[in-house]
């Protein structure tokens, strides 16, 4: 797939041991998209030693394919949902069906909820979860562009509302890059408080 942007330079970076320890057996990988939103999420992670899963309704996966694209994804990246259909949100995310029912699958506290059950279903420290409306039409109430992506972790959650505009592809694109930028930033302001 031909990209319409410049990764930029290369940079090889030292991966370190699981122990945390380096030795010269360490793996050295070419990062060529090192300055990406979603290789700032596996670096500041395997530098923690933490993990991360993802639950996806509207990006549908691209979120999973954006960190497996990484190098060295393998060291935090632990698998994920896709739960596009609202009832897959109950029985695969553990999102309470009362929730779904109530207030639909676009909500912030789905969003909530979805990364809670992605993080304790897949045994990860960290879990984003995306959901909203990529149009064309709105659903359930919400708008074309709603979308909600959240964060769980060892410090507890948030979720970040968006309002985006622009066809399918560019507002599921912009929700990959805000869920994994509001994992970097919840990330590094969690760095110290543990």
């Amino acid at each position: 797939m031909a990209q319409d942007h410049d990764p930029g330079p290369t940079h090889e970076t030292p991966l370190p041991a699981p122990d945390g320890e380096r030795s010269a057996a360490d793996l050295r990988i070419d990062r060529p998209n090192s300055g990406s939103p979603a290789a700032s999420v596996v670096h500041v992670l395997a530098d923690r030693g933490e993990t991360l899963a993802v639950v996806e309704s509207l990006t549908g996966g691209l979120l999973a394919a954006a960190l497996v694209d990484v190098a060295g994804a393998s060291q935090v990246f632990r698998g994920g949902l896709v739960v596009y259909a609202t009832e897959l949100k109950a029985s695969l995310a553990d999102v309470p069906p009362d929730l779904l029912a109530e207030r639909g699958p676009v909500d912030p506290d789905v969003a909530t909820a979805m990364a809670v059950g992605g993080r304790r279903r897949c045994g990860a420290d960290w879990a984003l979860a995306t959901t909203g409306v990529a149009g064309p039409q709105p659903q359930g109430g919400a708008p074309v562009g709603r979308v909600y992506v959240a964060v769980a972790g060892p410090a507890g959650t948030e979720v970040q509302r968006l309002d985006l505009s622009g066809g399918r592809d560019a507002i599921r694109a912009t929700s990959v890059t805000a869920a994994l930028r509001l994992l970097t930033l919840r990330a590094r302001a969690t760095a110290g408080a543990g």
